[in-house]
């Protein structure tokens, strides 16, 4: 769990990026939540895109994402969300948290 300062400090990171992934109508299956681990691994900071074809909420999504996949949602806004997981690899150079 992150705190707020941490959470508006990865808000700030992650504005700057693209995202990198897109849902679509299919939702979240085995395939995507493998996609998102191995995203967050080599990343640890990643912002998605929800198609407007998607029938699930935006948040609702985020959240169940996060859940299963053990990362922390950073923020929602519209149809995009941000999630954050500290990657386990050695040779990484880690986002250093406030």
């Amino acid at each position: 769990m992150i705190t707020t300062k941490q959470r508006a400090y990865l808000r700030g990171l992650g504005n700057a990026l693209d995202p990198v992934m897109q849902i679509g109508k299919e939702g979240i299956g085995e395939n995507t939540l493998q996609s998102v681990n191995l995203l967050l691994e080599a990343r640890e900071i990643a912002k998605f895109k929800v198609l407007k074809n998607c029938d699930e909420d935006v948040k609702e999504l985020a959240n169940d994402i996060a859940h299963k996949v053990g990362a922390d949602v950073v923020q929602v806004i519209g149809n995009i969300f941000i999630l954050y997981k500290k990657s386990t690899r050695k040779d990484f150079k880690h986002i250093q948290l406030p």
